[in-house]
C-alpha cells in the first residue's frame, strides 16, 4: 500500500489552522532561540525501523496476533517502513535481521527501498536461537561456546551477515549475544570472555574499512546467572580491545532496574565508544514497550546528555550515531506503536535541543542545584509537539501520523491485501 502525497496534503489542510496557532504560540515562547536551526535538525534526524517490529511481538507465554496484514517477506517489510516514513518523515531506514530476512536479490531490494526514500541501517546477526539445518546448537552459547566448532559456526554466520549488508549498502553490524550461564559453576567467566573476544576478533577482521561493529550488552535473560556481555563496561572492554571500528550499543531495556542510563551515555560518548541506540521503554525489565510510554523524563535526560556530548565533540547528530527502535508489540497495531515511538523520540530530542546550555553550565559551576533542576524540568515540561509537527510538515509528512493512518484505514487495507498473516521472524 502506498500513501499518496495528495492524501497527506488533504489531511494536513484540515489541521493546518490549529497547527499554525500552536506553532505561533511556541515561536513566541521560544523567541530567544533559533527555532529554524532546531527544525532543520529535526528534519535531518532519522530513526531506523527494525524489520522484526513490523509484526506482532509476544511474551514467553503466548503471541496474540492482530487482525492481520502483517508483512510476509522482506519486500512487504520495506513497504511498511515506507508507509511509516511517508506518515512521519523520520523513519528513513530499515534494519534487517539475518536469517529472518535473507535477501534473495539485493539490488532489487535496494531499488525498492530507494523508491520509498529508505536506506538499510545496521545488519543484525542471530546466534541466540538454533537455525534450521545448522550442524550445531547454541544451547550453551555461541561465540563463547566451549566447543570450537560451535564458535566457528557463529563466526561464519556473522560474516555472512556482513556480506549481505555490503550488498544492500549497509555500513554496520550489530552483535547481540544471548551467551551466558543459568547456574553458578556452569561457566568459567574468564574463558568465556576470552573465547568471545577471539570470536569477535575474527568477525571484526571481516568488516569493510568504513563499517562499524556495535557490541550490544544485556544484564540478564535468557541466561539468569551471568551474561557474557552483561553491562556497558564489558561491552566497552570488548570494543576497546577490538579496535576503532567497534562501539558499544545501548538498548534502553537491557539494564538492571534504576540504572543511570544517561550517565552511561555521557561516559561512552566521552570515550568515543558510543555507537548507537535501541529505543524502547520498560517498567520492570526488558519490556520492549513503546519509547517514552513509561519514563519520558528519562528519555529526555538521555537526549540531554547526547546533545551536550555530541556538540562537545563536534559530532553530526543525524549521522555519527546509530538510531533505531527495538520494541515488541503484543497488544497494539505494530505500525501505530512505531509511530508513537518515533514521535516520543523526536519530542525528547527537540527538548534536549532547547536546553539552555550556557545557563545550565553556569548553574553547575556555581553548585546551584535548584537552578540546574529548573532549567531541565522547565524545558521538559514545555509542549513541543507543534515543533515536531512543523518539522514533519516541511518534509511533506502528516501533521497527525496516527490520525491519517486511521483515517485511511491502513490496517484493514493491509489485511485485504495480505490476509490474516503472521510476520516472518519472531
Amino acid at each position: 500500500m502506498n500513501i499518496e502525497q495528495n492524501q497527506i496534503e488533504k489531511h494536513n489542510d484540515s489541521l493546518l489552522t490549529a497547527h499554525q496557532r500552536r506553532f505561533a504560540f511556541l515561536q513566541e515562547e521560544w523567541e530567544h532561540v533559533d527555532l529554524e536551526s532546531v527544525i532543520q535538525k529535526l528534519v535531518d534526524f532519522q530513526i531506523a525501523i527494525p524489520s522484526w517490529a513490523l509484526g506482532t511481538g509476544g511474551t514467553r507465554f503466548g503471541r496474540f496476533a492482530i487482525a492481520g496484514g502483517e508483512p510476509r517477506n522482506i519486500e512487504e517489510k520495506i513497504e511498511d517502513v515506507g508507509l511509516l516514513h511517508a506518515l512521519n518523515g523520520s523513519s528513513g531506514a530499515i534494519s534487517l535481521h539475518i536469517p529472518w530476512d535473507i535477501p534473495q536479490n539485493a539490488e532489487k531490494l535496494r531499488q525498492l527501498a530507494s523508491g520509498y526514500g529508505l536506506k538499510f541501517d545496521a545488519m543484525n546477526s542471530n546466534t541466540f536461537q538454533d537455525q534450521a539445518g545448522s550442524a550445531h546448537s547454541y544451547k550453551f552459547g555461541s561465540l563463547q561456546n566451549v566447543n570450537k566448532d560451535v564458535r566457528k559456526q557463529a563466526i561464519e554466520h556473522n560474516i555472512e551477515v556482513i556480506k549481505h549488508g555490503i550488498a544492500l549498502g549497509s555500513d554496520a553490524l550489530t552483535v547481540w549475544l544471548a551467551d551466558g550461564s543459568c547456574f553458578p559453576g556452569q561457566l568459567n567467566f574468564r574463558r568465556a570472555f576470552e573465547n568471545t573476544l577471539e570470536s569477535l576478533q575474527e568477525i571484526y577482521s571481516a568488516l569493510p574499512e568504513d563499517w562499524k561493529m556495535f557490541v550490544e550488552y544485556k544484564a540478564f535473560e535468557p541466561n539468569f546467572y551471568s551474561t557474557t556481555v552483561g553491562d556497558w563496561g564489558q561491552s566497552l572492554l570488548y570494543a576497546s580491545k577490538l579496535g576503532k571500528k567497534a562501539y558499544t550499543l545501548v538498548d534502553l531495556g537491557h539494564h538492571l532496574p534504576n540504572a543511570n542510563i544517561e550517565q552511561i551515555v555521557a561516559l561512552l560518548l566521552m570515550e568515543g565508544k558510543l555507537g548507537g541506540f535501541h529505543f524502547n521503554d520498560s517498567k520492570y525489565g526488558d519490556d520492549d514497550l513503546t519509547a517514552g510510554s513509561i519514563k519520558p523524563y528519562q528519555l529526555f535526560l538521555i537526549f540531554n546528555e547526547l546533545v551536550e556530548g555530541m556538540d562537545a565533540k563536534g559530532m553530526n547528530h543525524a549521522r555519527d550515531l546509530g538510531w533505531m527502535i527495538d520494541a515488541s508489540h503484543n497488544v497494539k497495531d505494530p505500525l501505530e506503536d512505531l509511530l508513537q515511538s518515533v514521535e516520543a523520540i523526536m519530542i525528547a530530542y527537540a527538548q534536549a535541543l532547547l536546553v539552555d546550555r550556557k545557563a545550565l553550565s553556569e548553574a553547575q559551576q556555581n553548585n546551584d542545584v535548584a537552578r540546574a533542576q529548573e532549567i531541565l524540568q522547565n524545558t521538559f515540561r514545555s509542549d513541543l509537539r507543534a515543533l515536531v509537527s512543523e518539522a514533519r510538515l516541511r518534509t511533506g509528512a502528516a501533521l497527525s501520523p496516527i490520525g491519517l493512518y486511521r483515517y485511511l484505514n491502513v490496517r484493514n487495507t493491509l489485511v485485504n491485501q495480505r490476509g490474516k498473516t503472521t510476520a516472518t521472524g519472531l
